[in-house]
């Protein structure tokens, strides 16, 4: 860990007395916006009937989420540092409890598409200050791995139970209720966090907020997310996704070039000096790439090909929840005794082997010998990498910077997902089409392009496996606990 990276006079953090009552709370929270980046997937079809949406806008019931959510990661996770983490999770937590009311409540396409983004955003300021709030409320070694191992199996299992929560509520109850459900589990938790969680901030006579910072970047990562979600749409080497892909990354130099000429700008650079902190955001972004488009392929070939309920859907992916679930208390475990690297590296190499499985699924496989055992290497893959990236990714940082450390690596797999489904999209319609024109039946055609798009999830894992190999340091996870923070 760098000099610059924890301040020399700020003491060691202790951890708080109410510390797991803090991340039960945050981590209910939590759960929820990850829920909802899957939870819509399978009730499309019903939402699209019900509110009369077109084929080409349907779609942004999904994208509209995850532009907001991902542009605005960091913002909120520089605004829980500044201005009171407690304070900007409640304001997170109202935003996406209210907007989840407006979903359900929604009779039109606009109406819809805009609290999903509104709804969006709400996650976006949870998410970094609830991993902040559980990074100073926990001190730096095996009790703050162990909380971060469950927030990991959160994480991880999140998506597989979306699908799974999407299918029931909307066989049973309407698509309304993917959205309702959140609402009386946000007021909980507002109700909840002013007697649980403490207030703490970063104090000091250098705090100032970079407001041309946080247009920059929230705007080119919401631009960036736009661009990317529907290039497989529009095409990769169109001049519109060319335009746009040049716009956002004139935003993001632009923000760049601003964070240079700041004496405390929104991102301040040395924290990049802890390069397990950088290498686990590597990871973190390919590691996104490969769990949200897998869910999305996996979820397309299991309705389309084996023609599937939504609620049957849902409940194939029990097995990869339950085991990313169960697995995670062995991950945090062996990362605490081991090491991130070796975990990370083990939890890839079976994704790596998941995505290889999936590519192999026959048009008419069954769920036993064809979709159940990469159910399972997946889970515990998902567990042994998103569990030790997670812990690698606040490694050494300093408690005054944890929303920024939490705020960056959200940010990280947030992005890593969309481009994953983004690219998975493309190599799939590019194969199926073909596949199409050759005369092949629509189930195989369907299942070879999915296959496709499996391998190159796979190749995103090689990266990830390289990039955690080459850049994750397991000195630096061993280095001095970091800083606390300043009650507010």
């Amino acid at each position: 860990m760098t000099e610059s990276a924890v301040p020399n006079n700020l003491t060691p953090v202790t951890s708080n007395p109410h510390r797991w009552r803090i991340l039960a709370v945050v981590a209910t929270a939590f759960f929820m916006t990850i829920l909802d980046v899957s939870i819509v997937n399978v009730a499309l079809p019903s939402i699209g009937r019900s509110l009369h949406f077109t084929r080409e806008n349907l779609q942004w019931v999904i994208t509209a989420y995850a532009i907001a959510f991902g542009g605005f990661l960091l913002l909120g996770g520089r605004a829980a540092d500044l201005l009171g983490r407690r304070r900007v999770f409640v304001v997170g937590v109202a935003v996406f409890t209210i907007a989840s009311l407006v979903c359900g409540l929604s009779q039109s396409e606009g109406m819809l598409i805009a609290s999903r983004a509104v709804q969006g955003l709400g996650g976006a300021i949870i998410s970094p200050a609830a991993l902040s709030i559980v990074m100073t409320s926990f001190e730096e070694g095996a009790e703050r791995n162990k909380a971060l191992g469950i927030w990991g199996a959160l994480g991880g299992s999140g998506a597989a139970v979306g699908v799974l929560a999407g299918g029931v509520l909307t066989k049973y109850l309407g698509w309304e209720w993917i959205f309702f459900v959140n609402v009386p589990v946000g007021a909980v938790v507002l109700a909840l966090t002013p007697r649980i969680v403490p207030e703490s901030r970063r104090e000091g006579p250098e705090r100032h907020y970079d407001v041309l910072g946080a247009v920059l970047v929230s705007g080119g990562l919401a631009l960036l997310v736009y661009t990317i979600s529907k290039a497989p749409d529009v095409g990769w080497a169109t001049a519109r996704t060319i335009l746009l892909l040049i716009a956002s990354g004139a935003l993001l130099v632009g923000f760049l070039v601003n964070e240079r000429r700041l004496p405390d700008p929104l991102m301040p650079f040395h924290i990049f000096r802890v390069r397990t902190v950088a290498g686990a955001n590597t990871v973190g972004a390919l590691l996104g790439a490969v769990l949200f488009a897998n869910f999305f392929l996996l979820t397309l070939y299991v309705q389309n090909v084996l023609g599937y309920s939504a609620l049957k859907t849902g409940v194939t992916f029990v097995a990869t929840a339950g085991t990313a679930v169960v697995s995670a208390g062995v991950a945090q475990a062996l990362t605490t005794k081991l090491g991130a690297k070796p975990i990370i590296a083990v939890g890839l190499v079976l994704l790596i082997g998941g995505m290889i499985w999936y590519s192999q699924i026959p048009v008419n496989g069954s769920y036993a010998s064809d979709l159940l055992p990469g159910y399972l290497m997946v889970g515990v893959g998902i567990a042994f990498a998103y569990v030790p990236v997670s812990i690698a990714a606040l490694a050494g940082v300093a408690d005054r910077e944890a929303g920024l450390a939490s705020g960056l690596i959200n940010t990280a797999q947030q992005i890593g997902g969309a481009i994953g489904v983004a690219v998975a999209s493309t190599v799939f319609t590019s194969h199926f089409k073909t596949l199409a024109r050759e005369g092949n039946p629509l189930p195989v055609a369907l299942t070879g392009g999915y296959a496709w798009a499996f391998w190159a999830l796979a190749v995103c894992g090689v990266l990830a496996l390289v990039a955690a190999l080459t850049l994750i340091r397991r000195e630096e996870m061993a280095e001095a606990p970091a800083a606390a923070p300043t009650a507010g």
